[in-house]
């Protein structure tokens, strides 16, 4: 395979272009069809991490920031003011040329422009593995301590209703800040929504007790347990538990049927609200719908639990041009930022939210390019008194 070319009704996330090409391996083809990849991770250590613009590996993160989500102009004392059409941060405001149309800026093609202000991003040819050849997994992370490397397997291109199968940035910018709050996360019971390939679960799992890693869609929580196997030494020297199961967020009970794959045992369902204290979501706020189911699971699962919890959403504020609107708007974000006012204006219910954006000035323990249009936005849950 000399390149690889996509359909254009497809959706491609860019994380694996932020990787060097030999961590790339086409492993197998999924119960769907699909191509199956696999990516190493490299977890930097604590003198390695990055703190300022820039990023390790390639230094294909030129381009990051380190900037809280921009503050609104709303309630007084509120954050959630702040939407797309107000609050673009400076630099990022859409661009148009002289004759009012679109200007987009694209990244140079070749390392050897000598207009390209830094490293150029590489050029994905993925490897075929065969089976013969499984050695070379371990070739790639040669020099590597196998502890900081995460190894996902992936999809890089599906329809829509696959995106769960790929890697999103929102989902390492996560996974940064579990790194950064070890206190947050020690020895506790964690629950993620819309885990997909369960790299936050994985990484949750190095310092939390129990991680429930849930998703839907049988082809894909068997990818997610996958993954979750070949990274069970980071999670097992660490005393943590990643238990893959089905959370369906448009159905109001949980599975419990014995004969579904990736049901809920009872046992498993008394720890889930005996003892979950954080919940986690990243980069699932792309449909409103969706987004309003995930706000009702999230509610209705706060209610089931014996403790207050903390919520820790990851969202990428995506600029798109739309024909509805002869312009360029974020429309999903603005409906999450939506959803997130309307908890906070819940004052008359059994549960209090109390929601405040989270600074992205933590250490960069993942390569990956940390744009300033990715945020972290925590949710605090606790029953009125």
């Amino acid at each position: 395979m000399d390149e690889v070319t996509f359909r254009s009704d497809t959706v491609l996330s860019d994380v694996h272009l932020y990787t060097p090409n030999h961590r790339h391996f086409m492993v197998r083809l999924n119960s769907m069809g699909q191509p199956v990849f696999l990516t190493q991770f490299k977890l930097l250590r604590n003198g390695d991490a990055q703190t300022d613009s820039g990023a390790e590996g390639g230094g294909h993160g030129g381009a990051c920031t380190r900037e809280s989500p921009p503050q609104g102009t709303g309630s007084p004392g509120s954050p959630l003011g702040s939407r797309c059409s107000d609050a673009c941060p400076e630099g990022v405001g859409v661009q148009l040329d002289e004759d009012g149309d679109l200007d987009v800026v694209r990244r140079p093609r070749a390392a050897s422009d000598p207009d390209v202000p830094g490293p150029a991003r590489d050029k994905v040819h993925p490897v075929i593995l065969r089976q013969e050849e499984d050695d070379i997994l371990d070739d790639t992370a040669q020099g590597s301590d196998p502890n900081n490397v995460i190894k996902i397997e992936h999809t890089m291109a599906t329809p829509l209703e696959d995106v769960g199968k790929q890697v999103w940035r929102g989902a390492l910018l996560l996974a940064d800040y579990i790194l950064s709050q070890p206190d947050l996360f020690q020895g506790r019971t964690v629950l993620e929504l819309g885990a997909g390939m369960g790299l936050v679960s994985i990484i949750a799992a190095t310092m939390a007790r129990t991680v429930y890693c849930t998703d839907v869609g049988t082809d894909l929580l068997a990818m997610c347990q996958r993954n979750t196997s070949l990274n069970s030494h980071l999670t097992a020297a660490a005393g943590g538990t990643v238990k893959v199961k089905e959370l369906d967020w448009l159905k109001v009970d949980l599975c419990t049927d014995p004969a579904a794959p990736f049901s809920w045992s009872e046992e498993d369902l008394t720890d889930l609200y005996e003892h979950t204290t954080v919940l986690l979501a990243a980069e699932v706020f792309y449909d409103d719908d969706l987004t309003d189911a995930l706000f009702k699971t999230l509610s209705a699962l706060a209610l089931k639990l014996k403790n207050a919890c903390t919520a820790i959403l990851s969202v990428e504020k995506r600029l798109n041009f739309t024909l509805r609107h002869l312009d360029v708007t974020c429309e999903a974000y603005d409906h999450f930022r939506s959803s997130l006012q309307r908890l906070e204006r819940l004052t008359d219910g059994p549960l209090r939210f109390v929601v405040e954006p989270v600074e992205a000035s933590f250490p960069q323990r993942l390569v990956y390019e940390r744009i300033r249009q990715l945020e972290l936005w925590k949710v605090f849950v606790e029953r009125v008194t």
